[in-house]
């Protein structure tokens, strides 16, 4: 049975993601052009502006996907880990995708990015809203994570959130070049501090009184 249109419009989707994600990654934005990326998943050109209007619209396609698939595996498997340490941990690995094939594509698709939208301002403002919508859903984490471990947040929890964002990116730029320079502990070390939650003895936060909290709040 032959498939339907609908199918082979996703198959053509997906190829061309894939083949974008690759050379994007290897060369840059600026240097792979539309025929590039078509002949490379087999599908025309006319096909790629289709779906996705230009390079423009499949680089935000290709980071937009990987959001949304980071978000839905991360999000259940935070929820299942009973240390604050693990989560963390798990925040860094997920997001900089640390020790796995994605790495290098993420924070070059990402950088790639991030820098045509300081270059261009419509793609800027394609792409800031982004990196709001990270904020948001981090900030909801954190305020979950300090009432189950018994912490009270420095500032505003969006506040927060963008400073936790900003540690694990610009840490995930520093360990692709040097791995050795941001182990995974120096992170968690790092992002504990930022939220405010000191090493017990035990490696919880300290336990505070419930007055105490209640005050800081």
């Amino acid at each position: 049975m032959g498939r339907t249109q609908e199918e082979r419009r996703a198959d053509t989707r997906a190829r061309l993601l894939a083949a974008a994600a690759d050379l994007f990654a290897r060369k840059g934005f600026h240097a792979v052009s539309a025929d590039a990326v078509a002949g490379a998943a087999d599908r025309t050109t006319g096909a790629l502006y289709d779906h996705f209007g230009g390079k423009e619209g499949l680089l935000l396609a290709l980071v937009e996907a990987w959001m949304e698939q980071t978000v839905a595996d991360l999000r259940p498997a935070l929820d299942q880990m009973s240390a604050l340490d693990d989560r963390l941990a798990g925040v860094w690995r997920g997001l900089a995708r640390s020790g796995t094939d994605n790495t290098d594509a993420w924070l070059l698709l990402e950088f790639e990015l991030w820098l045509h939208g300081v270059r261009d301002p419509l793609i800027g403002a394609a792409v800031a809203p982004r990196f709001e919508v990270a904020r948001r859903s981090m900030a909801e984490a954190l305020v979950r994570w300090a009432d189950e471990f018994d912490f009270v947040l420095p500032a505003d929890p969006i506040e927060v959130a963008g400073q936790v964002v900003a540690l694990v990116v610009g840490a995930a730029f520093q360990s692709r070049l040097d791995p050795t320079s941001m182990p995974e502990g120096a992170v968690v070390s790092g992002l504990r501090r930022l939220l405010g939650a000191a090493d017990g003895a035990d490696g919880r936060p300290h336990d505070r009184p419930a007055a105490s909290r209640q005050g800081a709040a």
